[in-house]
């Protein structure tokens, strides 16, 4: 006799919507590949600077030399598309995992939770069975088709959409948002080709829609009668920031995912009617059975855990920055920084100030004069720069900052050595100056 969680979990189903998605998802992360080198993301984020900003903790990571990071990008395209087509799968899968995930925490100056989001569904695919059908593995070797998967995957994948969404809406729950002011500024930053978003009427529409989409959107998919009506918000939601903000692949991966808000029925009847449908729904429990659950649990725990340590930390992180990244706090703030970085060198105390111009590409050095890891790693890198000159310095940052267009703050103590400061992923920093987001705008 099978447990009720072993029924739940492992009774088999078909696996029409975890194929579909396998198409779709290889076709999208080719295009993010090969898009990638069309216009010109390598080159501005890997070829151009001088150097990158990695992940803190990552810093061993660089580029590869000349044009080679050109070469790796038309590589990942390829295995995308043999992704799409379940040819080595597997290989391909992780090849492009393994990949991403290095492009990613070599450089963080564009940064965004969707790039988070492809590094961890690319792990995840690698573990899934998505080729075992309508794949070229599945029609070579026969014996390996299936045609059923197991139920956790499903729910996997909803719970996983759910804890996104979720803390997307969650995170809007703060006074820019819910008086309109930040939907405001960002829609001013959209320039004339979208005049009817300056209207407040506009304003007001995408402070309740992107409050309310996030919040909603999962449990009116997964009911029947509001599920149409949730497609229909999905498509003008993820059709209308790919047209104004122009993210990449994201608004297309976020639909792709609606397969499996469908019946199995629904979705191999439209998508997949040649492939074989399984509806015998067999309880099959894995040899692999406490390791699944014991993974899974662990990743969807840490999904719902990691967006809340900005909670103990101390200070508000829509201006410290601590806590920010990987929390799903999606389009939330806009951060503008001016003022001066100074290197004073040990021995003569000369103080020069430093001109990032001639040392960042714009992209980073927008990020190193507003957010405080950039502005620490950059003190790190000038030192290791004047070390290997056989010079000894301190470095100073005299930085102001306007959040959501607010006036200019002080964001750092102007008399602390950043270069001899340490960095924590889990405390607040002394030298940011509190936050005085509090005052009048």
């Amino acid at each position: 006799m099978h447990s009720k969680l072993d029924k739940w979990l492992f009774t088999q189903i078909d696996n029409s919507a975890l194929v579909l998605f396998r198409m779709f998802f290889g076709l999208l992360i080719a295009c993010e590949a090969f898009g990638s080198i069309a216009l010109g993301a390598v080159r501005r984020l890997f070829i151009e600077p001088e150097f990158t900003f990695t992940f803190i903790g990552f810093e061993f990571l660089e580029p590869l030399p000349g044009n080679w990071m050109y070469v790796l990008y038309v590589v990942m395209g390829c295995a995308g598309l043999l992704v799409m087509v379940g040819y080595k799968y597997r290989m391909a899968m992780l090849f492009y995992a393994i990949a991403w995930a290095y492009v990613y925490l070599l450089q963080k100056s564009s940064y965004n939770n969707h790039c988070y989001l492809l590094m961890l569904l690319n792990f995840l695919m690698v573990l899934l069975p998505a080729n075992r059908s309508a794949s070229i593995d599945a029609r070579l070797n026969p014996s390996f088709r299936k045609e059923h998967m197991s139920r956790w995957i499903y729910t996997f994948i909803v719970a996983f959409l759910g804890i996104i969404y979720a803390y997307a809406s969650v995170a809007k729950f703060y006074p820019d948002w819910l008086d309109g002011s930040f939907p405001k500024y960002l829609m001013s930053t959209r320039g004339r080709n979208f005049d009817i978003l300056q209207q407040d009427w506009a304003h007001q529409a995408i402070l309740y829609f992107g409050l309310f989409f996030d919040l909603l959107i999962v449990p009116f998919l997964l009911w029947k009668r509001t599920r149409w009506l949730a497609v229909i918000a999905s498509v003008f939601f993820h059709i209308f920031n790919s047209i104004v903000f122009q993210i990449g692949i994201f608004p297309y991966l976020a639909l792709s995912f609606l397969v499996f808000f469908f019946s199995a029925e629904v979705i191999h009847k439209r998508f997949l009617s040649k492939k074989a449908f399984y509806g015998a729904a067999e309880v099959i429990v894995p040899k692999t059975r406490n390791l699944i659950i014991f993974s899974g649990t662990a990743f969807l725990l840490v999904m719902l855990l990691l967006p809340l340590r900005h909670w103990v930390i101390e200070d508000d992180v829509l201006w410290t920055e601590e806590g920010h990244r990987l929390s799903w706090r999606m389009m939330l703030r806009s951060r503008s920084g001016k003022g001066t970085i100074y290197v004073v060198e040990k021995d003569t105390g000369k103080k020069t100030p430093v001109q990032l111009a001639n040392l960042l590409s714009f992209k980073q050095e927008r990020s190193v004069l507003s957010k405080p890891d950039f502005v620490w790693q950059f003190a790190q890198k000038l030192e290791k720069v004047y070390a290997e000159q056989g010079k000894e310095i301190e470095v100073y940052a005299d930085l102001k900052v306007s959040i959501n267009g607010r006036p200019f703050y002080q964001l750092t103590d102007p008399k602390v050595d950043l270069a001899a400061e340490e960095w924590s992923h889990v405390k607040h920093h002394s030298w940011i100056i509190p936050s005085q987001l509090d005052k009048e705008k």
